[in-house]
């Protein structure tokens, strides 16, 4: 893979080589990453980008955002080269070496990064780049085998060991192997809850593997479940707050990625979960306190109704998204808590697990 990369930036820099001899303006094709170019098959299970590119012609108004491109490529190109890698923020500051290509702040240097891996079709840790954030956090019925980094030999990690703490995914995790006698993985979106799970060993309860997501889950984080569920055939239900964010930032990229990086959606998504929950029918099946939705909530609903081609496959998002909206209001995980701390181990997973007509697809 390390040779197929090298080979794309060296593609890419003698094209702009031959038509700069020429005395042509050179360019640089990029897909155009949004939803408005991709495409949702459920059978596939993630959003696939469609053949719309935009195009970075050097001009007099483009020719920083071209220099700092090539930059960023001969950066990666080095990183390989070196069997290196650079943090997002590290990638930020050596371009304060590159005088007038440098970048005033790092969502400049993280969109250009962005734009490489998009136009060579990989990720961005092939490319020597990783994230400054954990990849999140594991605890119950599994085995990790990683390897020593030293003696290249196994390391097994036993998830049920940590005691009140948990396992963190790490950055690359292709490498992985798993063991495990659970029966489904359990996403959760807040640290809260996944404490509270952990706390009263809810993954020995239910037989199953808990997953911290931490908010929108991190590439790892995403890969990390992929592979775990296809290497152990195992059913993925997530559980986030029941609200917009929780239902399309965060499971709907975990599920099927997003427009931003649909280039390698087929790799860091998750399509086979299942929502379990807060569905906007749990709000009222539970009497659960609630908070109005904000102009953002509505925004974002309203938006998925009419941009999401996820939402658009499925008439149950449509549904629980307009009856949410008709609602105006939004509930947390926590909110379960109003029926007593345990509540949510006790009655209210066991009950969605029951039932997978309450689920969402």
């Amino acid at each position: 893979m390390k040779n197929k990369v090298l080979d794309g930036i060296k593609e890419k820099a003698t094209n702009v080589y031959k038509k700069i001899l020429k005395k042509k303006a050179p360019e640089l094709d990029l897909p155009l990453r949004s939803l408005s170019n991709v495409k949702y098959n459920e059978k596939d299970g993630y959003f696939e980008i469609l053949g719309k590119k935009k195009e970075r012609t050097l001009t007099v108004g483009t020719i920083k955002t071209f220099a700092q491109t090539l930059r960023m490529m001969g950066l990666s190109k080095q990183l390989i080269e070196q069997d290196d890698i650079a943090s997002k923020r590290e990638a930020y500051y050596i371009s304060k070496n590159w005088k007038e290509a440098m970048f005033k702040q790092q969502p400049d240097s993280d969109a250009v990064m962005d734009d490489v891996e998009a136009m060579l079709m990989v990720n961005r840790e092939q490319l020597g780049f990783i994230p400054e954030e954990k990849g999140g956090e594991i605890a119950g019925q599994l085995v990790v085998i990683d390897r020593d980094p030293e003696t290249k030999k196994d390391l097994r990690i036993d998830c049920t060991k940590f005691g009140s703490g948990a396992y963190s995914i790490p950055i690359s995790v292709e490498h992985l192997k798993f063991e495990t006698k659970a029966k489904f993985i359990l996403a959760i979106e807040t640290a809260g809850m996944f404490q509270r799970l952990v706390k009263h060993k809810y993954w020995k309860k239910a037989n199953c593997i808990l997953v911290s997501m931490g908010g929108v889950p991190t590439r790892a984080c995403r890969r990390f479940i992929r592979r775990l569920a296809d290497a152990r055939k195992l059913p993925v239900y997530v559980f986030t707050d029941g609200d917009p964010y929780g239902y399309f930032n965060i499971y709907r990229t975990l599920k099927v990625g997003s427009g931003n990086a649909a280039h390698i959606n087929e790799y860091f998504c998750v399509p086979q979960a299942k929502f379990l929950g807060v569905t906007p029918q749990d709000i009222e099946d539970y009497k659960l306190p609630t908070h109005p939705l904000k102009d953002v909530d509505i925004k974002r609903a309203k938006d998925a109704i009419k941009n999401d081609p996820f939402v658009q496959h499925h008439r149950q998002w449509q549904k629980a998204i307009k009856k949410q909206v008709g609602m105006k209001v939004r509930a947390e995980q926590q909110a379960l808590a109003k029926w007593g701390l345990n509540y949510v181990i006790d009655k209210y997973l066991p009950n969605k697990l029951k039932d997978s007509k309450t689920w969402l697809p």
